[in-house]
């Protein structure tokens, strides 16, 4: 196997509080207020995405450097308990592949206050584990699926399975995990024109689609700007067969820009995450599964959590490091910057 150095960051810091107001919650210096964990429970994943990671797989992460089901259970009750938490999506890597998975979301929709859950899945396994999950508490799901055509679904994926994404989806509706979302890339001149076919397959199912620029998350950095398709060309596409309006409802801190096709009431959404950044409304905080914490997809830095809570300390100060962490929030992921250098860890191992 060829190996990639993944060179991951494990840093705790000194940060300056002392401007930091009184409260319990994940507020920035920059008025955000962090409210949506984002908790990758493995990096391992059963797909090779050609824009996420090598055919060859990734040196994955030692079971012994992962937080075991006690240990994640802990950090995300504690988030929803002291620090303001409401929203907790699981990813991956691909978060079926954990064998804990339903325990961790039964334990987390068990919580007073129970936050709202989902998972971000490429759908493959879901076709077997939707009922499970659905009877574990979880609301929905996010299905990644970047073509409706099998030969070009096997050279973006580099496997043959098609088929059992299809069966995920269909079995995520049977079983109430709605909406059910699609995640969709497209790149350039291998599936860009399918766009409007892949609205018009969510549409005709009920299916809520989402489009995403491809960001600089892959291992092997070869995410090239100029070749990524932008927010606006994938609007200017659908818009060959699709009316579309603006959504009049308040966005909020809601990463995707929503459109209304042919008048509503469905929609597309089209998340322009390197063109149309949506820092500023940012609420999001993010748990990986060895323990970092991290204030954005693109920190530069981590603070451990793992070493801290395997020494014995106790909630108020695995709390504390957790504020400490969300206060020195960056406005933005400064892409647009001529110094924008892309992280280190990839999108497998901090989640989507």
């Amino acid at each position: 196997m060829t190996s990639v150095d993944l060179g991951i960051p494990v840093t705790r810091r000194t940060v300056d509080t002392s401007a930091r107001p009184d409260t319990p919650y994940l507020v920035d210096r920059f008025g955000r207020v962090a409210t949506d964990l984002r908790v990758s429970l493995i990096d391992k994943c059963n797909l090779r995405c050609t824009y996420c990671m090598p055919a060859e797989g990734l040196p994955w992460m030692k079971r012994s450097e992962m937080l075991d089901t006690d240990e994640m259970i802990r950090l995300i009750s504690l988030a929803v308990r002291e620090l303001g938490v409401t929203n907790v999506r699981f990813t991956g890597g691909e978060p079926l592949l954990r064998q804990d998975l339903v325990d961790i979301i039964a334990a987390t929709g068990s919580l007073p206050e129970a936050p709202r859950t989902s998972l971000t899945t490429n759908g493959i396994n879901l076709g077997r584990f939707a009922e499970q999950l659905a009877g574990s508490g979880l609301d929905r799901v996010n299905i990644s699926l970047d073509t409706l055509d099998r030969e070009t679904f096997h050279g973006l994926t580099r496997r043959d399975r098609f088929e059992d994404v299809i069966a995920g989806l269909e079995a995520a509706k049977e079983h109430g995990l709605e909406p059910v979302k699609v995640n969709s890339v497209l790149l350039r001149g291998i599936n860009d024109h399918e766009a409007c076919d892949l609205l018009r397959y969510c549409l005709d199912r009920g299916y809520q689609l989402r489009f995403i620029e491809q960001m600089p998350l892959d291992p092997q950095h070869g995410w090239d700007r100029a070749e990524m398709v932008t927010a606006d060309e994938i609007l200017r596409l659908l818009g060959e067969e699709f009316s579309l309006t603006p959504h009049t409802a308040e966005r909020g801190s809601a990463p995707a820009e929503r459109w209304l096709v042919d008048g509503g009431p469905a929609t597309v959404g089209v998340i322009g995450s390197v063109t149309r950044p949506f820092c500023a409304t940012c609420d999001r905080t993010r748990l990986t599964a060895d323990g970092q914490l991290r204030s954005c997809l693109f920190s530069q830095t981590e603070t451990n959590l793992r070493e801290p809570m395997r020494e014995g300390v106790d909630d108020a100060e695995l709390a504390t490091l957790w504020r400490e962490t969300m206060w020195a929030k960056a406005a933005g992921h400064g892409m647009d910057r001529e110094d924008f250098v892309q992280p280190t860890r990839p999108m497998s191992s901090i989640g989507g």
